[in-house]
C-alpha cells in the first residue's frame, strides 16, 4: 500500500502538504492543480492509513480478476478505439468531491489497460462541440444529466454508457450503486444499534429544470424508511436549497445545515449525512457546539473518500466503489462494441466501513 511519503514524492510536494490536503485543511495555500494531483494520486493508489491496510488488502484480493485484465476473463487486454468521458461536474467541483475523482480514475485506469485514448468533456452551460465526439467509438457519461442532454448525446453518439446514473430510458447501458437499498440497510443497522432519533442532512434534487425538495435518492429513502415505521419527524430532516448544476453536497453546506439541526432540542442521537463532504462540515458544527462525537451525537455518511479515515474520530461511512463503477462502464462499452445488442444495467454493491463516529455492530 502507498504511503503519504510516496504520494508526496509522486506529486512533488511535502508529506505535510499531502496530509493537510487529505485532511481538508482550509488554511493550506496550494494551487488547484497540486490539490487535484494529491487527491487523484491518493485515489488512484488506494491510499489507506496503516490500520486500514489489512482490510483493504483483503478487499483487493476479493475484487481481483484472476484471468487477466480484459473483460469477461480474457487473457489479453482488449484494444478499444478512442472514447469520450462526459462529466456532469466542472473540474473545480470534481476536485471538491473525491468520490467522482474515483469514478473518473476507474475509467482512465481501465482505458490505460486497453491502450485507449480519452477525450474529457466537463460540464458547461452549453452542449459540447459535436466535433469533440466525431471520432470516438463511444461515450461514458458520469453523473446525472437532463433529458435534453441525454437526447443530444443520443443524437451524436452511437454507444453511450452512464456511470453513477440511471437514465429514464432503458435503451442505454448503465452502472450504478443502489443508494436507496444502501440507505435502508444503514438505517436498519442503526435501528438495531438502538439509535432512536436518527436525523438526515442532504440536499434538494435539481434536474430537467425542476427542483424536487425530497427527490434525492438518499433523502427519499430516509423519509420512506421513517414513515414506514411511523417515526418520521420533520425536525430531524434538514436539506440544502442550493440547486446549481454542479455538486451541492459540499462541506460548507453540511456545516450550515448541521448548525441548524444541532440548535434544536432534543438533539438527534445520530446524523446521517448524504456524503462525506457534508459529514466533515457536520464534525465542525458539532465541535463548535461543544458536542462530543459519538458520545453526544454520532455521525454516519456515504462514499468513504480518503479523508474519512483521518477524521477524529474516524468516520463510519457507506463505501460506494466509484472506481469499480468507472471500470465497469468501460467494460460495458467494450461489450457494446463487440456486438451486444441489448441494454444492460449493472449494480455495484456498497459496503459499510464502521469506524469510531458511531456505535458499531461488532461492539453492540
Amino acid at each position: 500500500m502507498v504511503t503519504i511519503k510516496e504520494i508526496a514524492k509522486a506529486v512533488g510536494v511535502s508529506s505535510a502538504t499531502v496530509s493537510r490536503v487529505l485532511n481538508y485543511d482550509p488554511a493550506l495555500s496550494i494551487s488547484a492543480a497540486k490539490r487535484q494531483a494529491v487527491i487523484e494520486t491518493a485515489e488512484a493508489l488506494n491510499y489507506a492509513t496503516p490500520r486500514n491496510r489489512a482490510r483493504q488488502n483483503e478487499a483487493l484480493q476479493q475484487d481481483a480478476v484472476p484471468n487477466g485484465s480484459g473483460p469477461q476473463g480474457s487473457t489479453e487486454p482488449t484494444l478499444l478505439p478512442r472514447l469520450a468521458i462526459v462529466h456532469f461536474l466542472e473540474p473545480s467541483d470534481e476536485v471538491a468531491d473525491p468520490y467522482y475523482v474515483g469514478v473518473r480514475l476507474g475509467i482512465e485506469n481501465r482505458c490505460r489497460e486497453l491502450k485507449t485514448d480519452i477525450v474529457k468533456v466537463f460540464h458547461s452551460d452549453s452542449m459540447p462541440d459535436p466535433a469533440l465526439l466525431a471520432d470516438v467509438a463511444g461515450v461514458i457519461v458520469i453523473g446525472k444529466h437532463s433529458d435534453n442532454e441525454i437526447a443530444w448525446l443520443d443524437e451524436h453518439c452511437r454507444h453511450i454508457v452512464f456511470a453513477d446514473f440511471v437514465p429514464p430510458s432503458d435503451r442505454f447501458d448503465c452502472v450504478h450503486s443502489d443508494l436507496v437499498a444502501a440507505t435502508h440497510k444503514i438505517l436498519d443497522t442503526l435501528d438495531n444499534l438502538h439509535y432512536e432519533r436518527i436525523a438526515f442532512i442532504g440536499s434538494y434534487e435539481h434536474l430537467n429544470g425542476e427542483t424536487q425538495r425530497f427527490g434525492e435518492r438518499r433523502c427519499k429513502a430516509y423519509i420512506d424508511w421513517q414513515k414506514g415505521r411511523g417515526t418520521f419527524d420533520a425536525d430531524l430532516l434538514v436539506l440544502g436549497e442550493s440547486c446549481d448544476s454542479g455538486q451541492n453536497l459540499r462541506l460548507e453546506t453540511g456545516y450550515e445545515l448541521a448548525r441548524q439541526l444541532l440548535s434544536r432540542r432534543p438533539l438527534p442521537d445520530i446524523i446521517v449525512t448524504a456524503n462525506d463532504n457534508m459529514a466533515i462540515g457536520t464534525y465542525r458544527a458539532a465541535r463548535e457546539a461543544d458536542l462530543s462525537i459519538p458520545d453526544d451525537v454520532a455521525i454516519v455518511s456515504f462514499n468513504d473518500i480518503p479523508v474519512a479515515q483521518f477524521l477524529t474520530p474516524p468516520l463510519s461511512t457507506v463505501k460506494i466503489h466509484g472506481e469499480h463503477i468507472g471500470e465497469t462502464a468501460v467494460n460495458l462499452l467494450v461489450e457494446r462494441l463487440g456486438g451486444r445488442a441489448y441494454a444492460k444495467m449493472v449494480t455495484i454493491p456498497t459496503e459499510t466501513v464502521w469506524r469510531g463516529s458511531c456505535r458499531t455492530p461488532e461492539a453492540s
